[in-house]
């Protein structure tokens, strides 16, 4: 089977020809172009179908031997799976993306989803939820997104509204959140509060290696300056990393208690910094595990390609 996804995100439209056997998933053609930021959303569509035309000719195959297309948006998605209600980085607001993509591809099914949601799908086919019926995916960026699978379908709950985990609350009375709340994991685990402390630390800690490292700048500073730090143990840096593991270890472990998930998956840039986050992430959620068997918390394995795999498995996956 060749399925085609899509995964559209701010800064680029990435595109490939999913194709699926029994035993394996891969990508057998694939296109990345820049988002054209400020065209309406048909211009957005047109280049959408000229990626297709292309990977039908490299494939060497018409684009109706394509089984369906299925397309990945960082947004909120009506419940009729048509409507793009606002995906803010792409200027998308009630956007009727399904249709317009469907006028493109008369005959070929067309399915939509949020990239997250799409992300986990894949990870079910291809990756790390191999052999699972029910698993989250947490990716751990500038926010806290994610999505689920619960036995073997997308879960999109029940009002079609998605799996916003990155604001379930860590801390009574915290920081405020972007979306008006206060303390969100949002808030607490994410790249952003990282470099937030990093950069509080090089104003308020000269001494720090945080410092050494920012040249005093807190331009300078990123998520990635303060891991390094904490690696090194420099005290002020491994207080920051400390807090910012006991915060997503409270939000994995409620997530474990609610859902019960077979395995979870990290994802995102600051899931990067390998066993030096897993091993103490690990026992702060046995510690704090309501189960005698905590949930086993795992490296996602596809990286840039989940959301084109996720896209392209949608019509195989149905949400649930």
């Amino acid at each position: 089977m060749l399925q085609v996804g899509f995964d559209i995100g701010g800064t680029s439209i990435k595109a490939g020809v999913v194709r699926d056997s029994r035993d394996k998933v891969d990508i057998a053609a694939s296109r990345r172009i820049p988002f054209p930021t400020g065209d309406p959303y048909g211009a957005v569509v047109d280049l959408m179908a000229k990626l297709v035309a292309e990977m039908a000719e490299e494939l060497k195959i018409p684009v109706s031997d394509f089984q369906s297309i299925g397309v990945a948006v960082p947004g909120t998605i009506d419940a009729t799976g048509e409507v793009v209600i606002n995906a803010h980085n792409l200027y998308f607001h009630d956007v009727p993306l399904k249709r317009a993509v469907e006028e493109k591809f008369p005959g070929i099914p067309v399915l939509m989803a949020n990239d997250a949601n799409a992300a986990a799908l894949a990870e079910y086919y291809a990756g790390a939820f191999r052999g699972y019926g029910t698993a989250i995916l947490i990716t751990l960026g500038t926010g806290v997104g994610g999505g689920m699978v619960l036995n073997g379908k997308m879960w999109n709950g029940a009002r079609n509204n998605g799996f916003e985990l990155g604001h379930i609350i860590v801390k009574h009375g915290g920081q405020l959140c972007t979306c008006g709340n206060r303390g969100c994991l949002e808030s607490y685990g994410t790249a952003t509060w990282l470099k937030q402390q990093g950069r509080k630390a090089v104003v308020e800690y000269p001494l720090s290696l945080i410092y050494k490292k920012a040249r005093g700048d807190i331009g300078n500073v990123s998520a990635k300056t303060v891991i390094d730090a904490a690696k090194e143990n420099d005290p002020f840096a491994v207080d920051i990393f400390n807090r910012y593991v006991d915060y997503l270890s409270s939000g994995i472990a409620s997530l474990a208690v609610l859902f019960d998930p077979e395995i979870i998956a990290l994802g995102g840039g600051v899931s990067l910094a390998g066993e030096f986050l897993y091993e103490p992430l690990r026992k702060l959620i046995v510690r704090k595990s309501f189960y005698h068997v905590p949930v086993p918390v795992v490296p996602a394995r596809l990286g840039n390609e989940a959301g084109v795999i996720g896209a392209a498995m949608l019509a195989k996956g149905q949400v649930s």
